[in-house]
């Protein structure tokens, strides 16, 4: 138990740090532990990246909960989006070491997050404070890419990251009909 421990504690602290190569041998060198007492504690490199990612996304995904259930949808999302950039710009290089693999904690938690979020679209939309002539979904994927993008900006400035979240929030604000009165109808 105490290797499988070592061994999650290394695996996490790789995840974040830039450019870090995640190899059974790095995580092993790391947790001062020999590559077959990783794999052994483990069963395989992927069963510990995705303790080691589910393990940073679970306080994420519990964020999104309590700031929905804390705040109104609006001011959920718009707190919520600061945070998931912080967290994407401290972890960026995560998605890089995961395409592809079988991560089964970390698929269930990544579609928790998008739930959560949805969640607050759809009750902003519900508010009035975001239109609701686009899908939530589409909604939902538009604001991640666009957060991990600006998360990848390297050096990410909060500026960017504020500039970002108030252009975003402004362009799903309700926009006023185009249709001119009817007069006299």
């Amino acid at each position: 138990m105490r290797n499988r421990e070592l061994a999650l504690q290394a695996a996490t602290a790789l995840l974040a740090e830039p450019g870090a190569t995640l190899t059974v041998e790095a995580i092993a060198a790391r947790a001062g532990l020999g590559a077959a007492t990783v794999v052994r504690a483990f069963g395989g490199k992927d069963a510990l990246l995705d303790a080691a990612v589910a393990g940073l996304l679970e306080p994420v995904v519990q964020r999104a909960r309590d700031l929905l259930a804390q705040h109104a949808p609006e001011q959920a999302l718009r707190t919520f989006l600061s945070e998931l950039i912080a967290f994407q710009a401290a972890h960026h290089a995560l998605s890089d070491q995961l395409d592809g693999r079988n991560l089964p904690a970390t698929t269930a938690l990544r579609a928790d997050l998008v739930q959560a979020v949805e969640q607050m679209i759809v009750g902003a939309r519900r508010d009035g404070a975001i239109r609701a002539d686009l899908d939530p979904a589409l909604t939902t994927a538009l604001i991640g890419q666009t957060a991990y993008a600006i998360a990848r900006s390297q050096p990410v400035s909060q500026e960017l990251a504020d500039a970002f979240i108030t252009v975003l929030m402004d362009g799903l604000r309700p926009q006023p009909s185009s249709r001119p009165p009817r007069h006299g109808a």
